[in-house]
């Protein structure tokens, strides 16, 4: 199928990013090699939640250069890792060559998944920062349907959409409400930059969609999972609002407070057998 525009504009913006994430501190790529043991500061939160992957099949979706993805094969799961940047892809099969994962990686753009991989998974997994990247959040969860075994599970944690609704760009701690919470709308964003250190995009235009809560849940009930879990986290694994302050636990929070609003979501499910 090919792109729209927008998907088109954010292929090229993350092929950018890719090789510059790669030789980013950041990632720090060399560590994973290095360090047989090392698991992604994102991995490491989600195990708790997600639980044992030890023997089972795991597909991530929108896997990035394959950071999480390796994690959770040294985890003990067999994982397919799948992306639309084929930058992305060919770093995240020389990571696993050079760490030994149990690992595949494929190219393909989401809703087209189920056309690339054509079995079914123990578990789907959708790390940080993926879903404001997909105009359809209702064929998304129809994706992750198809590609989950009939007693899976399916688990996400992602940015909340009323954090993505705000004036991201403020210099101040005032907090403003820019974007709707949730709608088929998308944003253009221009930035000479990704979100790690590293030289400029050459693609510097990118395309978002915020997905409420609602939307997303009943999206997965509509297409046959039962929600086991949501919960809402008051910090945020990065500093999406320029305000925002790391504290001890290593997340970052706003300064006024825990109270006033969630930052990020997670949402568990599983497929009826």
């Amino acid at each position: 199928m090919p792109l729209d525009e927008y998907r088109q504009a954010n292929l090229e913006n993350w092929n950018d990013r890719a090789g510059i994430h790669a030789e980013s501190r950041m990632y720090d790529l060399a560590g994973y090699v290095a360090n047989p043991g090392r698991l992604s500061a994102t991995v490491e939160f989600d195990r708790s939640k997600l639980g044992d992957v030890r023997g089972k099949s795991l597909l991530h979706l929108q896997c990035h250069i394959g950071t999480d993805t390796i994690s959770w094969s040294r985890l003990g799961a067999s994982v397919t890792g799948v992306d639309f940047s084929d930058k992305a892809i060919s770093i995240a099969r020389k990571l696993g060559i050079d760490t030994d994962a149990s690992a595949r990686f494929e190219v393909a753009e989401l809703y087209e998944t189920p056309k690339v991989i054509s079995e079914q998974f123990d578990v789907v997994y959708t790390g940080v920062g993926a879903l404001c990247w997909l105009p359809d959040i209702a064929e998304w969860a129809n994706v992750v349907s198809r590609m989950l075994k009939p007693g899976g599970t399916f688990y996400v944690r992602d940015f909340h959409p009323m954090l993505l609704a705000m004036d991201t760009d403020r210099n101040d701690d005032q907090l403003v409400v820019t974007y709707p919470y949730s709608g088929e709308q998308a944003f253009r964003f221009d930035s000479a930059t990704t979100y790690t250190d590293g030289p400029a995009l050459k693609h510097r235009i990118s395309y978002e969609w915020n997905h409420g809560i609602a939307d997303t849940v009943t999206s997965l009930l509509d297409n046959g999972l039962q929600i086991v879990a949501l919960s809402e986290y008051p910090f945020a694994a990065s500093q999406i609002m320029n305000c925002m302050v790391k504290q001890a636990d290593e997340q970052w929070h706003l300064p006024q407070g825990d109270s006033l609003m969630p930052l990020m979501f997670s949402i568990k499910a599983t497929k009826p057998a």
